[in-house]
C-alpha cells in the first residue's frame, strides 16, 4: 500500500488506553514516518495532542484540534476557526438557565467553573489542566481580547442534556455543528470546518485526498474515513464508521491501527 499521509483520530482509536498509545503503536509508526506524513487529528486542544506527538517522534508534523478547527504546525498557527463571543454569550444564558455547566476552549485555554468528576477525567485523559473560574469572566476576558471559542462543551445530567439540545439544534444549526458526546455531553464546534476540511488545508502540491490512508472510530470521522484514497475503522467504531471504511481492523484496546500498519506495509 502506497499512501503519502496517515491520518488518525486519538480517542478511541490511536489510543490503546484512556490517555496514551502502546508501544507497539509507537513502533509501527516509527518504521513509516520518514516516508509517510503522520498527522494526528482530534477533538482535543493542543496540550492534549503535543505529549503524543512526542510519544510518536513526529513533532514536525502538524497537528489538527478541535476536529479542525485549529490547525498548529509547531509554534504558527495555519488556520484558526472560531464560535463568535456573541454565540458563546447566547448559549450561557440558554445554558445557565437548566444549570448546565461549560468548558470553554480557545487554543490552549481550558476554562471551567467547577473540579468536577468529569474535569478530573478530562485532566487525567489529556494531560492538560484548566484554569478554574466564573464563565462569565472568562467570556468578559474574551470579549476584551477580541476571541472566540474553538470548541464549548457543555455537562449537564441526560435529562438537562436531552432538554437544551433540541433548544440548540432548532438556535443554532446553521451556524454551529452540535455532537452528543454521550447523555451529559455536548460538544459544539464550527459548522464550517471538520477533519476532512482540515485534512484538505494540509495536502501540499500535487497531493489529493487518493493519497490519505486515514483511521477513525466516531461520528465526526465518518467524512475523513469516507473521502481518505483508504479509510480504515477500528473494531470498536460506530457502524456509521464502519458502513463507509474500507477495511475493519481490531479494537483499539487491541492495538487495531498498528496490528493493520504491520499486516498491511505502508513503505
Amino acid at each position: 500500500m502506497k499512501y503519502k499521509i496517515l491520518c488518525s483520530d486519538l480517542d478511541g482509536t490511536l489510543l490503546s488506553t484512556k490517555s496514551d498509545v502502546s508501544e507497539s503503536t509507537i513502533s509501527e509508526i516509527n518504521k513509516i514516518k520518514s516516508a509517510v506524513r503522520t498527522i494526528l487529528v482530534s477533538a482535543r486542544m493542543p496540550r492534549g495532542m503535543r505529549y503524543l506527538q512526542r510519544r510518536l517522534g513526529i513533532e514536525e508534523q502538524p497537528i489538527i484540534c478541535y476536529n479542525g478547527a485549529l490547525i498548529i504546525d509547531g509554534d504558527e498557527i495555519i488556520t484558526s476557526t472560531e464560535i463568535a463571543i456573541d454565540h458563546v454569550k447566547e448559549i450561557f444564558a440558554m445554558a445557565n438557565v437548566r444549570q448546565i455547566k461549560l468548558g470553554l476552549y480557545h487554543n490552549d485555554e481550558w476554562y471551567v467553573e467547577e473540579n468536577t468528576e468529569r474535569v478530573r477525567k478530562e485532566i487525567r485523559y489529556t494531560q492538560a489542566t484548566p484554569v478554574f473560574r466564573d464563565t462569565e469572566a472568562s467570556i468578559l476576558d474574551w470579549s476584551n481580547r477580541g476571541l472566540g471559542a474553538h470548541k464549548i462543551m457543555l455537562m449537564g445530567t441526560k435529562d438537562t442534556s436531552d432538554a437544551i439540545y433540541p433548544e440548540l439544534e432548532e438556535r443554532f444549526s446553521k451556524d454551529l455543528n452540535l455532537y452528543r458526546s454521550n447523555d451529559t455531553l455536548i460538544e459544539i464546534a464550527p459548522k464550517s470546518v471538520s477533519k476532512l476540511t482540515a485534512i484538505q488545508k494540509l495536502l501540499q502540491e500535487n497531493e489529493t485526498m487518493e493519497d490519505v490512508i486515514s483511521f477513525g472510530d466516531n461520528y465526526n470521522d465518518v467524512e475523513m474515513i469516507q473521502y481518505s484514497g483508504y479509510g480504515v475503522a477500528v473494531g470498536n467504531a460506530r457502524e456509521e464508521v464502519k458502513a463507509v471504511s474500507n477495511f475493519v481492523t481490531l479494537p483499539n484496546t487491541e492495538d487495531g491501527v498498528a496490528v493493520f500498519l504491520k499486516e498491511h506495509p505502508l513503505v
